[in-house]
């Protein structure tokens, strides 16, 4: 149990709203939903999961220069595809009408004021944390000049940046948050992605976030740590909401009232969590789009081959404090690792093939194979075999040394996979002495399964039969940065991205992987994936640009952590 279920605990003890419990999930739909996003999510929906409540799902889009459609489809997509519910959905803008009806009591009761400062100037007359700030000279304004100013600025008749509604609270506050901060400010060149042009004023972050959560009757509103020093001026609209208005005004359940707790952010080594940085990378081409496997985007991770348990497994197990910290990010391979362990089929790929004959075999046969070894319930596969196979050349050496134990000249015995025991008697050469074949011979005893197929031998190599090989691409993904924390780092941070972190490999496997030649099926704007553990190469997993000439893979994690190594 985490320090916040222990309060949603205490709560309902206490009959704290009624006993309700009701949470929400506030994006801005401005970008794509991350990896950070995500234990927010399972936190918010969680709650409400374990505690009988409800979570709604709620855009704050107060900002139409930055938001758009595309984004609300994206976030709506990813945390069905988590696995969530939610109960309704509903935007900050559905609260419009009541946030600018609620600025005018404002203004009514000498609480706001229009301000016509410049930026700048405003940020120098704010003080400093040690310093108090000095009043703004429109600050005393007449309450009937600031009424008409601000339905000028509503009906557009005030360019934008020239005039500002701000909360009249005090300049002298030790809270920054507290210096008389902006309420409304003017756009007019972008239109609304849902209102069009209704509006020319937009409500600030702090002043719509706790009205719209009043306004929902959320009980528990959940963030993380960076909006403690805003929880003060949460509260503040509230109160002063509460000294102007009633509940019935705002169709609010009765003994209602959000309270705010936080959480320590998610940040993970070699990565960026920052939107702006993120869109850097994919406006430059630096990345090949929001859904680059590289990307700590959802988007981005399931792409990768991350599952919706093992991101949820990740989350549960980094946990929840209030202490920001970095999560290295073996943490999160090591999830999809145990969550694909069980359930993800065997199959050999060759990354850098090379022939073996064997001389003494003649004909074809099928060998069956278990999907996963000791899991007779899982199935198995047919694997067509005969005289040339294919195998990775790392698993030959024309002198092998006495610590190699695959394949070489010297009278050892090697088993191929489900297969037979082989001993390698040569090889063959192109003109620039490159090993181009390998021959060997064959025990037919040997045969896996079989009564002779008990003998052991020190190695075991993978292989794919020469005609039946599908042709494949695999795409080796890696950490995005060559450093453990870039946002820390002095400099342009797109200096610090990781050379290596993506290679492009052509490769052979198995011919019962033919079938994932097609295009793919796309449900709720999400290809269906495949996943395949390639023996001795790392979890793999089917990628949407696969079409009926190209099969394509995508690495989601090496079998063991081999980043630690470099």
């Amino acid at each position: 149990m985490n320090f916040i279920e222990e309060i949603v605990e205490k709560d309902l003890q206490e009959g704290v709203n009624d006993g309700r419990i009701q949470t929400r999930f506030p994006p801005e739909p401005n970008g794509y939903l991350h990896i950070g996003h995500v234990k927010a999510i399972c936190m918010d929906f969680g709650i409400a999961e374990k505690y009988n409540g409800v979570c709604n799902l709620r855009f704050d889009d107060t900002n139409p220069v930055k938001e758009d459609t595309e984004y609300v489809d994206s976030i709506t997509n990813d945390i069905k595809w988590l696995g969530f519910k939610w109960g309704e959905i509903f935007y900050a803008s559905d609260y419009f009408e009541q946030l600018y009806e609620l600025a005018i009591r404002m203004i009514k009761a000498g609480k706001a004021y229009v301000d016509e400062q410049t930026a700048e100037e405003i940020a120098a007359q704010k003080g400093t944390p040690t310093e108090p700030g000095v009043n703004s000279p429109y600050r005393d304004r007449p309450i009937e000049e600031n009424l008409r100013l601000f339905q000028q600025m509503q009906n557009g008749e005030i360019p934008d940046g020239k005039m500002i509604l701000r909360a009249k609270i005090d300049m002298a506050n030790p809270n920054m948050h507290f210096r008389d901060p902006i309420m409304y400010r003017i756009i007019t060149t972008h239109p609304h992605h849902r209102t069009g042009r209704r509006w020319n004023v937009y409500p600030m972050y702090d002043f719509a976030h706790g009205q719209s959560d009043y306004f929902e009757g959320v009980t528990h509103s959940i963030c993380t740590l960076e909006f403690t020093v805003h929880r003060p001026l949460y509260d503040y609209f509230i109160d002063e909401m509460l000294k102007v208005s009633t509940n019935e005004d705002w169709g609010t359940p009765a003994n209602s009232r959000p309270h705010q707790y936080e959480f320590n952010r998610l940040n993970i080594t070699y990565t960026v969590m920052s939107k702006r940085k993120m869109l850097q990378l994919v406006k430059e081409g630096l990345v090949r789009g929001w859904d680059d496997p590289r990307m700590p985007t959802v988007c981005g991770l399931r792409r990768r081959g991350y599952t919706p348990s093992a991101i949820r497994k990740f989350i549960d197990t980094i946990g929840y404090t209030k202490v920001e910290g970095m999560i290295d990010y073996t943490w999160l391979e090591n999830a999809i690792r145990e969550d694909q362990k069980e359930q993800a089929p065997r199959v050999c790929a060759i990354f850098d093939p090379i022939r073996l004959v064997l001389d003494n075999y003649e004909g074809e046969e099928t060998i069956i194979a278990p999907n996963i070894d000791g899991h007779e319930e899982l199935g198995t596969r047919e694997l067509p075999f005969a005289k040339e196979l294919w195998i990775e050349r790392a698993d030959f050496q024309e002198e092998g040394d006495k610590n190699f134990f695959r394949l070489s000249p010297m009278g050892r015995e090697v088993r191929l996979k489900n297969a037979y025991i082989i001993q390698a008697t040569g090889c063959e050469k192109d003109a620039d002495g490159r090993i181009t074949t390998v021959h060997a011979t064959v025990d037919l005893t040997s045969k896996s399964g079989t009564e002779g197929g008990n003998r052991k031998t020190k190695a075991t190599i993978n292989w794919v039969e020469c005609k039946s090989a599908v042709d494949a691409e695999a795409r080796l993904y890696d950490r995005l940065f060559a450093v453990e924390n870039p946002s820390a780092e002095e400099g342009d941070f797109r200096d610090l991205l990781n050379p290596d972190s993506l290679k492009i490999v052509n490769c052979k496997v198995e011919s019962a992987l033919r079938k994932e030649m097609h295009e793919p099926v796309y449900h709720d704007g999400i290809a269906e994936q495949h996943h395949y553990q390639f023996l001795k190469q790392g979890y793999f997993v089917t990628d949407p640009d696969t079409t009926a000439e190209k099969l394509v893979f995508n690495r989601t994690a090496s079998l063991k952590d081999n980043w630690q190594k470099k």
